[in-house]
């Protein structure tokens, strides 16, 4: 069987190119649908657009964070340098906020804020600035393959969990078939018992056509009490789960057959004649359940 794919896991790749060092480190959790996140120093904002592109690459599902951290192999060869255009744009939305009482701003807060701070030898060198970007959007790459694989793990880890639950609730199914099957019985005993009780000197005698009466009546009783299209339905359902286990990414697609398990587990119950599938019926819905928050985990 394919394995599936798991939501949480860690990545990390180290690389230099020039003056340049810098690490990557790539985590996720789960997540409806696929959502990156992009922390970096300043001179390296350009990267967002190649972290989400490489996570579109490699995932489906999850919440990402990608953080880069940087640092130059001799910091007396070149420094940063102030984008004064954008500072005092900055400057200016600040003494505003202060003149209707906001705290000031603080220089490393100003000197923090995305494009004040700039590389200068990287923007004066287009090819040198080229190089380290593609390096840097390789080790970013790098770092979510490494996560890719870390959540390929805990996927195996899911599949034979996964697959046991869906094995019980097969386990589960066949038993309230067997038990289904004496509902049309348990009705007309419990039918004919209750006629009993409340017109005990009725006989077949005295009333001619009770016994074909209680036959039909229990009959109706029992068309209603029929569970054999729930039960097809979850056999169904079963099929397609192990199905989708072999064509991943399949998390999607299991959220929804998780409530449509749950809504024919749910009718079954409500249908129930006896105590006994009654029972299996909310064993049933137990196991589907623990189903559903493991198929949280899967991408």
């Amino acid at each position: 069987m394919t394995a599936i794919s798991g939501m949480t896991g860690f990545g990390r790749a180290e690389a230099a190119h020039g003056a340049w060092t810098w690490s990557v480190e790539a985590r996720s959790v789960n997540g409806r649908n696929l959502e990156v996140r992009f922390r970096g120093p300043p001179g390296f904002d350009s990267l967002e657009a190649a972290a989400k592109a490489s996570a579109r690459r490699h995932f489906n599902r999850g919440q990402i964070t990608v953080g880069v951290q940087a640092r130059r192999a001799d910091p007396g060869a070149a420094a940063l340098r102030v984008n004064e255009a954008i500072l005092a744009r900055y400057l200016t939305l600040a003494n505003q906020l202060a003149e209707e009482g906001a705290t000031p701003p603080s220089a490393d807060g100003l000197l923090g804020l995305r494009g004040v701070l700039e590389a200068p030898e990287e923007a004066e060198d287009p090819e040198a600035r080229a190089a380290v970007e593609a390096a840097r959007a390789a080790s970013i790459d790098a770092a979510l393959a490494a996560l890719k694989t870390s959540r390929d793990r805990e996927g195996a880890q899911l599949l034979p969990v996964v697959a046991d639950f869906i094995d019980r609730i097969e386990a589960f199914v066949a038993a309230a078939e067997t038990e289904a099957a004496a509902q049309v019985d348990a009705i007309r005993d419990r039918f004919t018992r209750r006629l009993t009780e409340l017109a005990p000197d009725l006989t077949d005698a005295g009333a001619p056509g009770l016994h074909d009466r209680i036959v039909l009546e229990a009959a109706a009783l029992a068309t209603k009490a029929d569970v054999r299209e729930e039960l097809d339905r979850l056999t169904a359902h079963l099929a397609s789960a192990r199905t989708l286990l072999r064509q991943p990414p399949a998390g999607r697609k299991l959220d929804f057959l998780m409530q449509e398990f749950m809504r024919e587990a749910n009718t079954l119950c409500s249908k129930s004649a006896t105590t006994a599938l009654t029972g299996i019926g909310l064993e049933l819905k137990a196991v589907i359940e623990q189903l559903r928050e493991q198929v949280q985990n899967v991408e």
